[in-house]
Parts: C-alpha cells; structure tokens; sequence
C-alpha cells in the first residue's frame, strides 16, 4: 500500500522528470522521511541516474539551504496572505515560487543571480 505521502513525492518527481529531464548524475537531497526512503522512490531515483542524498538524523543544518527556502517562503510570501482555499493557496505559492523566486528574486549565495539564470550558466553550451 502506498501512502498519500509517498504517493505525493512520486508524482513530484515524476513531474519534474518530465519537464527538467535531467542528465544522470543529479542529486536528489532530502530528510528521511518514509516517503523519500521508500523502497518506490528509492528505484525511482535509481532508474534515472540519481543519487540520493539524505540529511543526518535529526540534523537540521544538513537541510539548511531547504529550511532557508521555506523560510523566505513564509515570511516574503505566505505570513502576508490570508487564503481563502486550498486552491487560491496553491495559486499563491506556486506564482510566488515560478514566477518570482525562481526568475527574479537575486540571491546573495548565487552572486546575485535569480535561480533561473545561475542555472542557464551552467546548463547552456559556451559559444566557440
């Protein structure tokens, strides 16, 4: 029986196999929750060339670029919104992660580049 957890990261991470199609090699970092250490995932990962990376028991500063993101999620985003729905929530976080975090927000650890183009610098081929 798979649980509404587990079934929730695989159809995330199906979904961005689908759209990103990653290069094997990639690195998948998470906690060790049951969903991510399932045996489902664990393959999932496995047959795209993934390797798992999994935080140390109890350790939040091995997570801690994920607990800066959800961070800046709350307190630029969320704290300021008073939702109506689940839906109207979703719209709200998803436009404020695609849209603004992801494309425009500059990010001191990235050299002040927005994800989106720290990413294109190193997935682009140079020019010859």
């Amino acid at each position: 029986m798979i649980l509404p957890s587990q079934a929730l990261v695989l159809q995330a991470m199906n979904q961005a196999l689908q759209r990103r199609r990653p290069k094997s090699g990639l690195q998948h970092h998470s906690d060790r929750g049951c969903q991510y250490t399932s045996e489902l995932f664990q393959e999932l990962l496995s047959e795209n060339g993934i390797t798992c990376s999994m935080s140390g028991t109890g350790n939040c500063y091995d997570n801690a670029v994920a607990e800066s993101f959800f961070h800046t999620l709350k307190t630029e985003c969320v704290y300021f919104e008073r939702y109506e729905s689940r839906i109207e929530a979703m719209q709200s976080i998803f436009e404020y992660i695609e849209v603004f975090y992801n494309n425009q927000r500059r990010h001191s650890t990235l050299g002040y580049a927005s994800p989106a183009e720290f990413e294109r610098r190193f997935t682009e081929p140079l020019c010859s």
